[in-house]
């Protein structure tokens, strides 16, 4: 008798589905029992979908999926309805998935069908339901569980998720998430009644009588219904692991891209007879978990590979020079492994001195950060064997253009800029001789809080031209003021470009230290000096908090402002909100505190030197005049300054053969100040009042000095002479100037 003939004979149909073409065949008992002509036939898909309720197919397809991962039978209940939805019977269905001729990418299932009888009045059908306020529980806690495990940033956050699971109608009372290292697995974190004791399989091997390790050995999940069924199959491992308070448990696979990563163990303190509803999410947690800690563990990875590279490429101690207070800050802020082409130094010369050192790599790659480590060893280099700032960045620039090798088989180049700003500091003198190439101008917090970028000379980025020159440019850093050397992350982050970015900075670089000039905020008890600005004695110069913690607060401020949570409310007005690494130094001088009159007050000043090859930085220095008079009462007065200033440099330069050396200062108190600005140069040969003609393009310098300025005048020197004048602040239309 065939076995066709032999089921039939039981009210029992074979049906097979093959889940690549669809196609669902059924023979003669398996037809009649879905309500089709009982010979055997072969349907489409959706054929044989419009014999079952809508909601008994969408349940028997996530049977069969768990069927499909688990290697296990697919047991379901299904109505069968005909064409007007009303239902004829209910079948019982058993099914197994068998491989489709060797192929990964599908499978048959073969299976079989027989009808049901209708339970008994009063009594309800064994199993549980196929639809429900179950099934509406289960996916709305999937969701709300693959949110949490997806929004976890770390393993152990994950692990906290996966403990606080409260699955619907049936919650685990312990959980344990097993890894596997070579040959052994171990407990990377567990939750219950041994959380706060060692594990009993804390690390065993894969060879060993224990569920988790048979998970993992096979792939497949393992369910103790029973603690009987435990013992059983386990009896080494119930033994030695004595779990009384159990009375199931789950064990399944974490399972990766086709690759067992570890077992998660779910333990519940009630019966469980894990049915197929059960199962399923049991198993979607299990691959979402395996996901999130796959995730997690790379992610852990990728920061770790960061913070070594990063402390093996920053200086290893924070420096020592006498007379200068130094903050410094590396911060990551976007790629892959956070780690990028910036950088900054602190190198001891020779000569006794020391080198301050911040540049960027072009990149943000594992590239751009071996190119950075090579470039910060070269200059480190140069610099210890005594070079000048010029030579030193000449040097590197051959060195960067002499790394480009090949990249890849086809001979392809990569070739890579850096833009670094050096700086050479004598800190008994406070001078800083500093030479750039490419990088951002340093900005200078004057004694009085007030904010100025320095501009210097400059070359090509390292690496672009070997033989292009890099000129040096001194600065004189004055007692009680602070310098910023920061890479262009700090300024453009957010969609600032150099502009916005510096308005940003200067927010905060000179908010702290800012001091009052109103008398009346000082107090007036001179024994007392505290650490707030409106309390300073009576006659104590402010010295803008001296203390390095006060310096290091700074440093952590302008990262906030462009990192932290207020930068989002100080984004730029371009479209491209790029994210950069950050890397600054602050670098400032101390000053000690000195007693003087009533109402003196700090003095700004600056000072700068204009080439007659440069007669471009001319630009720089009305910009700089510009940031030192920024709130000068009235904005006439420092368009006329600017004027003067102009008009005495391009004499200089049009007029001698030597360079302008440039000195401006601010003192008094606001609403009351005095700019003084000087202008000196080599030659000996004094200016002379001149009367142009209408056509005439030169000869009324010294008439707009008389027109402009409150006092100007000339002063011979030895080795030249030196031109200045003066303006008195007075507020605008005859009002009455502030602070009065």
């Amino acid at each position: 008798m065939r076995t066709e003939d032999l089921l039939a004979a039981i009210a029992t149909g074979l049906w097979r589905w093959d889940s690549v073409s669809g196609a669902v065949s059924y023979d003669a008992e398996a037809a009649r029992l879905v309500g089709l002509p009982a010979e055997a036939t072969t349907l489409p898909e959706a054929a044989a979908r419009a014999c079952f309720h809508p909601a008994d197919w969408l349940e028997v397809k996530a049977i069969v999926d768990l069927a499909v991962a688990e290697g296990t039978l697919a047991e379901a209940r299904l109505r069968i309805v005909d064409e007007k939805g009303t239902v004829l019977r209910t079948v019982r269905t058993r099914s197994r998935p068998m491989a489709r001729g060797g192929s990964e990418d599908g499978y048959h299932l073969l299976g079989t069908l027989q009808e049901v009888p209708d339970p008994l009045p009063g009594t309800s059908a064994a199993g549980p339901p196929v639809t429900g306020d179950w099934r509406r529980n289960r996916e709305a806690f999937l969701l709300d569980a693959g949110r949490a495990l997806a929004e976890a940033v770390s393993t152990a956050e994950v692990l906290r998720v996966a403990a606080g699971l409260s699955m619907p109608g049936f919650s685990p009372e312990g959980l344990a998430v097993f890894g596997v290292q070579g040959e052994r697995i171990s407990v990377i974190g567990h939750h219950g009644p041994r959380a706060g004791a060692d594990h009993p399989f804390h690390d065993i091997g894969l060879s060993s009588d224990y569920p988790a390790a048979e998970v993992v050995r096979t792939g497949r999940a393992v369910y103790l219904p029973t603690p009987e069924e435990y013992r059983g199959r386990f009896p080494a491992a119930w033994s030695l692991g004595r779990p009384r308070k159990r009375r199931s448990w789950a064990f399944l696979p974490l399972i990766v891209a086709g690759r067992t990563i570890g077992a998660w163990m779910a333990g519940f303190a009630h019966p469980v007879s894990f049915s197929p509803d059960e199962r399923s999410v049991l198993t979607t947690i299990a691959r979402m978990l395996a996901q999130a800690l796959s995730r997690t563990a790379l992610q852990e990875t990728e920061r770790e590979l960061a913070d070594g590279l990063q402390r093996s490429m920053l200086p290893a101690s924070k420096p020592d020079i006498p007379g200068l207070t130094v903050a410094a800050r590396y911060v990551p802020t976007g790629g892959g492994l956070q780690v990028g082409g910036d950088w900054y130094d602190v190198i001891g010369l020779p000569s006794g001195r020391t080198a301050l050192v911040i540049g960027d790599v072009q990149g943000h790659d594992v590239h751009a950060a071996g190119i950075m480590g090579q470039l910060r060893i070269a200059v480190r280099a140069y610099a210890s064997e005594g070079h000048h700032p010029d030579a030193v960045l000449s040097r590197a620039s051959r060195f960067l253009a002499g790394l480009a090798a090949p990249d890849g088989p086809d001979g392809r180049y990569d070739p890579r800029f850096a833009t670094c700003l050096y700086m050479e500091v004598d800190p008994v003198a406070g001078t800083l001789d500093i030479a750039r190439a490419g990088h951002p101008d340093p900005a200078v917090r004057l004694a009085d809080g007030t904010m100025m970028v320095r501009p210097t000379a400059g070359g090509l980025p390292l690496g672009i031209d070997p033989d292009t020159d890099y000129p040096t440019t001194r600065v004189v850093l004055e007692p009680g003021e602070t310098l910023l050397m920061c890479t262009d992350g700090l300024i453009e982050t957010g969609g600032h470009d150099l502009e916005t970015g510096w308005d940003r900075i200067r927010k905060v670089f000179e908010r702290p230290g800012t001091l009052t000039n109103d008398p009346a905020a000082l107090t007036n008890d001179p024994g007392t000096l505290t650490n707030d600005p409106g309390t300073l004695p009576t006659g104590a110069l402010p010295t803008d908090g001296l203390d390095s913690d006060d310096l290091e607060a700074l440093a952590d401020s302008l990262v906030q402002a462009v990192h932290g949570p207020p930068s989002h409310h100080t984004t730029g007005p371009l479209a491209d909100r790029r994210e950069d690494d950050i890397a600054l130094l602050l670098i400032r001088r101390e000053a000690e505190v000195c007693l003087v009159g009533p109402g003196s007050a700090p003095v700004r000043r600056t000072a700068v030197t204009v080439a007659q090859a440069e007669p471009e930085r001319i630009a720089g220095t009305r910009q700089q005049l510009r940031d030192m008079l920024h709130d000068w009462a009235d904005p006439d007065q420092v368009e006329s300054a600017v004027l003067m200033l102009s008009e005495m440099v391009t004499n200089v330069l049009v007029h001698t053969d030597g360079d302008a050396l440039l000195v401006a200062e601010v003192s008094g108190r606001h609403g009351a100040r005095r700019l003084r600005l000087d202008v000196a140069d080599s030659s000996d040969e004094l200016p002379h009042r001149r009367r142009p003609g209408e056509l005439a393009s030169s000869g009324r310098g010294l008439l707009l000095l008389e027109m402009l300025a409150d006092n100007w005048g000339v002063d011979p020197r030895g080795d030249g002479k030196c031109i200045w004048y003066e303006l008195y602040e007075a507020a605008p239309d005859g009002a009455a100037p502030s602070g009065e």
